[in-house]
């Protein structure tokens, strides 16, 4: 019995092996890879500078262009020294730049020379080192009017049907050949006599020779005024002909008078300003009267993408901006500790009258009011397709020296909709050179990927620097920064 047992214990096992052979058979088989096309990728060559400008935009009192970087070979260069033989390779004359708000164009900037300034050790404006361009601002086209007019009269066919809406078939001549026109109406008799012809019909005509038309002036009609002819010339006309050959006496006259002609002038051609013509900005103004936009130039064009948020309503944008102003006044209150600099004193609050009998309740001084946060900035954007809301906070205290300390805050928003601080900057008046102040200058598509970053100017004691900061998961990191202009 236990043989038996046993040799269908073996009998089920090569079954069971024999049924799994082709499964384990296929396995081993390598399957056919899926191939697919790839398509080589895009040469980006793109370059970022900042546009500085005091005026009004149109027409700006003095303006200047700063290379910031250039993005090529799949990295990202300091435009200011990337081939600079003898000019950078951002700054060539004929660069175009487009001015851009959050990736919106506001115009272009035509280079039309670049200089390199090297600040004295005497000199008495800051800022005016390295490399800047120059050139004239060119606002968009505005929209061409359309030429079309509406049609005062409407077309019309005429005695066709008596019923407008039925379809019907008509011939438009009773004889072929006739000239004639059918009947209006359906089922009329057609008349044996040809109508008139239609007077505004064409027709042909057999010209006639002047033999003929002397022997029949009666039965041939008049020429047609308008109709070209071809005649001997008179001896008037050949002499005309002649002096207006090239190389008679009136051909330079004639060419002189020809307004498309090409005209050669000494000097600077017409249209290319100087150094004299373009303002140029020097040193640095204040904040009231500086304004600084991105520069994008790119060797391809490239659709808009617009990086800017807008807010759902007031209520968002208190919201955010409350939120904002707690976190600033605790990192103000942070630095303030950690840098013994004590905050602007408040007003005192007005003494209690004196009274003859003495109060025996205590007095309960009320706190003093937080410390005003001046010429507050909010901006919000979405920095990538889909990406959370990014806000950049903005704020400076009253006084001078220690006691005027700037703030810059970046958040991301969370899942609760909750602002999460990537970075934060304090600093104050009188240690600039130890922590630069970080004022915004906006966000922007450094290297063509539809993914911006945001440019800060990094603004020491008498040098500045510019920097981009990509924000990723409530996280800020630094991917470029420029040397330091004295």
């Amino acid at each position: 019995m236990r043989d038996r047992i046993e040799r269908s214990v073996r009998m089920l096992a090569a079954v069971a092996l024999a049924i799994s052979a082709p499964a384990i058979s296929l396995l081993c088989v390598p399957a056919i890879a899926q191939t697919h096309k790839v398509t080589k990728q895009q040469d980006v060559v793109r370059a970022i500078g900042v546009y500085e400008w005091t005026g009004d935009m149109a027409k700006p009192a003095a303006s200047r262009l700063i290379p910031v970087s250039l993005f090529i070979g799949g990295k990202i260069e300091d435009a200011a020294i990337y081939l600079a033989q003898p000019v950078p390779f951002a700054l060539l004359t004929g660069n175009v730049y487009e001015i851009q708000n959050s990736g919106v164009a506001l115009g272009t900037l035509d280079l039309q020379f670049s200089r390199h300034l090297v600040a004295p050790e005497t000199a008495t404006a800051a800022y005016d080192d390295g490399w800047f361009g120059y050139g004239r601002f060119v606002p968009p086209a505005p929209p061409r009017k359309s030429t079309l007019k509406p049609v005062k009269t409407l077309a019309a066919i005429n005695e066709v049907d008596d019923d407008d809406s039925r379809p019907h078939f008509s011939s438009r001549s009773a004889t072929p050949g006739s000239g004639g026109t059918a009947s209006s109406k359906p089922g009329a008799e057609t008349p044996s006599d040809t109508p008139p012809d239609d007077p505004d019909r064409p027709t042909l005509h057999r010209s006639a020779s002047t033999g003929d038309q002397t022997a029949n002036s009666g039965s041939t009609p008049a020429d047609d005024p308008d109709r070209p002819t071809l005649r001997r010339r008179s001896p008037v006309d050949a002499s005309q002909a002649k002096s207006d050959q090239p190389g008679a006496a009136g051909a330079s006259e004639a060419l002189n008078n020809d307004p498309n002609r090409p005209l050669l002038h000494r000097g600077k051609p017409e249209g290319a300003p100087a150094d004299t013509d373009l303002p140029k900005l020097a040193g640095l103004p204040g904040d009231t009267d500086l304004h600084q936009t991105v520069a994008v130039s790119d060797a391809a064009d490239r659709p808009t993408h617009d990086f800017s948020r807008a807010w759902e309503d007031d209520n968002e944008h208190q919201a955010i901006l409350t939120k904002m102003q707690a976190v600033a006044r605790t990192q103000l209150t942070a630095y303030e500790t950690a840098n013994g600099v004590a905050p602007a004193a408040p007003p005192p609050p007005p003494s209690a009258a004196k009274t003859g009998t003495k109060s025996r309740r205590a007095v309960i001084t009320p706190p003093p009011p937080p410390e005003p946060l001046l010429d507050e900035q909010l901006k919000g954007y979405t920095l990538s397709y889909g990406g959370a809301a990014t806000f950049v906070y903005f704020a400076h205290t009253d006084g001078l020296g220690p006691a005027l300390r700037y703030i810059t805050l970046v958040a991301q928003v969370d899942m609760k909709g909750e602002p999460e601080i990537a970075m934060k900057n304090v600093t104050d008046a009188a240690h600039l050179d130890r922590t630069p102040r970080m004022q915004l200058i906006d966000a922007v598509d450094a290297e063509a990927s539809n993914r911006a970053s945001l440019l800060f100017e990094l603004r020491a004691q008498n040098s500045r620097q510019f920097a981009l900061y990509q924000v990723i998961g409530a996280r800020a990191s630094q991917t470029f920064v420029t040397g330091s202009t004295q």
